[in-house]
């Protein structure tokens, strides 16, 4: 099938004139398009897989040909339509935190279900092939946002929005569709260096250059094993993931709590509690919560590493439970904590 030229129905500039209101009406608060091909930042992505900052990821090292060539995901691809939505909200008051992106649900399905609606429109009244991508395909989405002008990639390689700040999910469309494109902001990190300084693990080695290997995001949410003695202090009271570099940024100061109600905090209790879980439980209460995907044990690993941090005299006994149940791995993250609260406990 050849590529569909908007002029054949419409004019381009209609159609994602149209598009973009439904997108509004569905809560998406940016919407942009990049024209295929595209440059997304290859020889640096190559070469961070080469050098193996992106950890266990190896999920990172499959289908670069696509990843690296977004046009290759549809062969007549013309243009990538690039959304952004809203999820910033302050931490609730807990003695332990959880990264803003999972206080609430999981964003991947009902995104992708507003996404398939932007897809049927298309469709339906200008013909076409489109594929929804919400953190689901082989796509580098922060370069691809980039250049379809939502923002710019910041030191941290977070993207961040001029007048929104870094609290945006990402989602994407590919389409044979010829639209009206947008043109890449200007980069306006300047000299700062917020992120670099504050980054609890020094994940951020260099502008622009983030290794995975050293982020507490990636050590309490991707990685699978012991997280490594020497940076279990820097954790300190982050059970998942972390938002450090995101919170400092100077751009947030235009950032403005979300009005979607699906990321309204889940109400969770105290760490004893939750270390007490077992798969039954945690399953059952992690229903559509992105939490779910650690599965117990490193949620359980993560909750000993904060206790080690943060915790008393009176979390002992809930983690001798676990030291002397749990599977080793787990087990040694429970000894660790008790070591560390013990050490803290008779100075």
């Amino acid at each position: 099938m050849p590529p569909i030229s908007a002029g054949m129905t419409q004019t381009g500039s209609a159609i994602r004139e149209r598009l973009e209101a439904e997108a509004k009406a569905l809560g998406f608060h940016s919407f942009g398009v990049a024209t295929v091909p595209l440059e997304v930042r290859r020889d640096y992505y190559t070469q961070w897989i080469a050098d193996g900052k992106h950890g266990t990821m190896s999920w990172m090292e499959r289908n670069n040909d696509r990843r690296l060539h977004p046009d290759q995901l549809l062969p007549e691809a013309r243009s990538i339509i690039v959304l952004a939505l809203n999820y910033y909200q302050p931490h609730p008051e807990r003695p332990y935190r959880i990264a803003k992106y999972a206080l609430g649900d999981d964003y991947h399905n009902f995104m992708l279900r507003r996404l398939k609606r932007l897809c049927r429109i298309l469709r339906e009244e200008y013909g076409g092939t489109q594929r929804p991508y919400v953190d689901t395909g082989p796509l580098l989405e922060k370069p691809i946002a980039a250049a379809a002008g939502i923002g710019w990639q910041g030191k941290s390689t977070i993207l961040i929005e001029p007048k929104r700040g870094t609290w945006s999910f990402l989602a994407n469309i590919v389409t044979d569709l010829d639209l009206p494109a947008d043109e890449p902001v200007k980069d306006r990190c300047g000299s700062c260096s917020r992120c670099i300084d504050v980054c609890p693990t020094r994940a951020i080695t260099a502008p622009y250059q983030l290794d995975a290997t050293k982020c507490i995001s990636y050590l309490t949410i991707e990685h699978d094993g012991a997280i490594p003695l020497e940076v279990r202090e820097a954790i300190g009271d982050r059970l998942y993931g972390c938002d450090e570099c995101l919170d400092v940024c100077p751009w947030n100061k235009w950032a403005t709590p979300t009005i979607e109600p699906k990321f309204l905090p889940r109400a969770f209790p105290d760490l004893r509690e939750l270390l007490a879980w077992d798969e039954a439980t945690f399953s059952e209460r992690m229903i559509g919560s992105p939490i779910r995907r650690v599965k117990l044990h490193r949620f359980r690993r993560n909750i000993c590493v904060v206790l080690g941090n943060v915790g008393n005299a009176e979390d002992l006994s809930a983690l001798q439970v676990v030291a002397s149940e749990s599977d080793p791995m787990v087990a040694e993250h429970a000894n660790w904590a008790i070591a560390q609260i013990e050490g803290r406990v008779l100075k």
